[in-house]
């Protein structure tokens, strides 16, 4: 399932109609279609987000939702865990759990994330 987020409104992606087409959102696609099936039975989701400006894949896991970011440029990607309400001191409402170099094919990108998801019990 894909989801696009645009002025706090959240609205499906249909596939091929609306579903953007850009190299991020292919990139997304990919590693999502070759994750393994735990991280798969967990309800992955494709999250366009534009008020956030990031393509991600978003696990929903026992501990919160935890969303892997599709880097742009020479970034990397990240692991981030979703809090459901903000941090009254700095604001923020997610906190980086992992990173993850861009030298990895999607294959290697997908495995790595179920990994660390399952040994750090988020998928258990």
């Amino acid at each position: 399932m894909e989801i696009k987020i645009s002025g706090g409104i959240v609205l499906p992606v249909t596939g091929g109609i609306d579903a953007p087409m850009t190299p991020i959102a292919i990139q997304a696609r990919t590693i999502a279609n070759l994750l393994p099936l735990m991280c798969q039975r967990r309800g992955v989701t494709i999250v366009h987000n534009q008020d956030s400006a990031y393509t991600g894949i978003r696990f929903d896991t026992k501990a919160g939702a935890v969303v892997l970011e599709i880097p742009r440029a020479k970034e990397s990607y990240r692991l981030v865990h979703e809090f459901i309400e903000p941090d009254g001191n700095t604001g923020r409402t997610g906190k980086v759990i992992h990173q993850i170099p861009q030298l990895y094919s999607a294959s290697g990108v997908a495995l790595m994330t179920s990994e660390f998801l399952r040994t750090r019990g988020f998928l258990g």
